[in-house]
């Protein structure tokens, strides 16, 4: 099994390829294609590639499924003996999106330090 844990808004989530997840919302129309670069580990099988703190050659194809709103949110606030009760609530909006693909671009060429840049 293939996924991704991804940074969005500060918070992380789980990306399986071909799921839908709920994000905090941001500015996109319905069925843009939308890449997320913040990609914090990915697993393939048996290899775990862990960033530092990002995984700088990964990234997480999606598409905009929808804009929708959370479960109603009701604060209610009480001093007993004093007259005093406040009644509110919230509903957090989220874009829906559908994980197309995670794409993970290997590079075959060998990154050379810089000691082995002196020796040369």
């Amino acid at each position: 099994m293939k996924y991704a844990i991804i940074e969005d808004g500060g918070k992380q989530y789980k990306a399986i390829e071909g799921i839908t997840i709920d994000v905090d919302r941001f500015s996109a129309e319905i069925g843009e294609q939308v890449d997320l670069e913040h990609v914090l580990l990915l697993v393939e099988d048996d290899h775990v590639d862990i960033g530092t703190p990002l995984l700088e050659d990964v990234s997480v194809h999606a598409t905009v499924v929808d804009q929708v709103k959370g479960p109603k949110i009701v604060d209610y606030k009480y001093k007993p003996k004093q007259r005093y009760r406040v009644k509110t609530g919230h509903r957090q909006k989220y874009t829906r999106l559908h994980i197309d693909t995670i794409n993970h671009n290997t590079n075959n060429e060998k990154k050379s330090s810089p000691e082995e840049k002196e020796s040369e």
